[in-house]
């Protein structure tokens, strides 16, 4: 059976350094910034995904030794191995959910102990893992994140609130995002308004223009640009009107 080991051999194979040294970069890992400290291999997502794929059937303390390695693209591929576990425990005949809540609660785990780390890391799992795993679930562990100071907590809350979306809830995300919305770290701001956006987008505009109606005039300029992407022209300005009132 395979472990953590020839997942990191497979990722050290596809590493190149000249994208170790683009990656350190875009990904802002130097002193002061957002993932500042964080290591990278040179591994871009398209491969990363490839070997999590190879590597699907990987015991979940395996997953554990990924996700604690300071190497970003080793945690990633465990992010990704426990996207794909529990989309085949999601798809099993019957469904597993007995493997679902084992998967769910591994990376809520990870979460709570500061291995989703970087803004892509959030996004490639959190709907995908505590989106599904809570939809139809109290959903206090995504306010208990969302009420967190830590970026990537916040992050991963409201990211989770996508998997709800997507299925025409957004009672979650409108109640999250209100009380988000003194938080001014950009990181926050774009997950906020982008969320924000989707719920136009794909469950009802109208529950997007009442949420701008009540909150525009309190929110950051990124978070209300971000919201507001997809109105129209008259509409984006009345909402920047409200905030400069």
């Amino acid at each position: 059976m395979s472990d953590a080991a020839d997942v990191i051999a497979a990722l050290t194979e596809a590493a190149d350094a000249d994208d170790a040294r683009q990656l350190q970069r875009f990904f802002k890992t130097g002193p002061g910034e957002y993932g500042e400290g964080d290591v990278f291999v040179g591994v871009r997502v398209p491969a990363v995904r490839a070997v999590a794929k190879r590597f699907a059937a990987l015991p979940l303390g395996d997953v554990d030794a990924l996700l604690d390695s300071p190497v970003h693209e080793h945690r990633l591929a465990g992010l990704l191995i426990l996207v794909e576990q529990f989309a085949r425990a999601s798809r099993a005949r019957g469904r597993d959910d007995d493997a679902r809540e084992r998967i769910a609660e591994h990376y809520l785990a990870a979460v709570l102990r500061g291995r989703v780390n970087n803004w892509d890391l959030v996004d490639l799992s959190a709907l995908y893992v505590l989106g599904d795993w809570l939809y139809d679930r109290p959903r206090d562990p995504v306010f208990k994140l969302g009420a967190d100071d830590d970026l990537w907590r916040r992050r991963v809350a409201l990211l989770t609130t996508f998997g709800f979306i997507r299925r025409g809830d957004a009672s979650t995300t409108l109640d999250l995002a209100a009380r988000v919305l003194d938080d001014r770290r950009d990181l926050t701001q774009k997950a906020t308004g982008w969320m924000l956006r989707e719920v136009g987008k794909r469950v009802d505009r109208g529950l997007l223009l009442g949420f701008l109606d009540d909150h525009a005039a309190e929110m950051g300029t990124t978070a209300l640009s971000y919201a507001t992407e997809h109105l129209d022209a008259d509409a984006r300005a009345h909402y920047r009107r409200m905030r400069s009132s």
